[in-house]
């Protein structure tokens, strides 16, 4: 690969991420304490920063190194079910599939549940966030504290998870739901 081609892509990236940010040349050029003319040079194209100067301009918008020269293609976007990971736990008479794995790092944690009849999950202690569901068949019971409320298939949940909560299937059909959770707690 020559030079020049790892070059051409920062000035651009550059000027994509100052754009996304809404600051002028002059607005960025003045938070990272650098020139204006600089900052025009550097998206042209026209010179190269130092890594230290390019450290200071990437953290006045907002981002760092890493990201920066991570290729967002490699971000995997659609997940099939060999990705999945999944827990059974034969207690409680539960599956659950991590339909997105390594959700910790992400804002939410998708998830679906397969509750045999008479199943339940494991009661989750109050935490910061909220929770939604969407059940894909069978019937459940989500309790909340003292609450409880039923949904069946092609019915939505939506709570703050600021008491104790599980979700039971009905004792004949057992139930399949997707559950996000944000932030991801499991």
């Amino acid at each position: 690969m020559d030079n020049n081609s790892g070059r051409m892509e920062i000035g651009n990236k550059i000027r994509e991420l100052r754009n996304q940010k809404g600051l002028t040349q002059e607005e960025l050029a003045d938070r990272c304490e650098l020139s204006k003319g600089f900052i025009s040079q550097l998206e042209n194209d026209l010179t190269s920063p130092s890594i230290a100067t390019l450290v200071d301009i990437l953290q006045c918008l907002g981002t760092n190194l890493k990201n920066f020269f991570s290729d967002d293609d490699d971000e995997q976007i659609v997940f099939h079910s060999e990705d999945f990971f999944e827990k059974t736990d034969t207690e409680l008479h539960n599956k659950v599939e991590w339909i997105i794995p390594n959700a910790q790092k992400n804002m939410m944690e998708p998830i679906r549940v397969t509750l045999n009849p008479g199943g339940s999950t494991y009661p989750d202690q109050p935490h910061e966030g909220e929770e939604f569901g969407y059940v894909l068949s069978g019937t459940i019971t989500i309790v909340i504290g003292n609450r409880s409320m039923k949904a069946k298939k092609g019915e939505a949940f939506y709570y703050t998870a600021n008491s104790e909560h599980y979700i039971k299937a009905g004792g004949k059909s057992g139930a399949v739901f997707l559950w996000i959770s944000t932030p991801p707690n499991f």
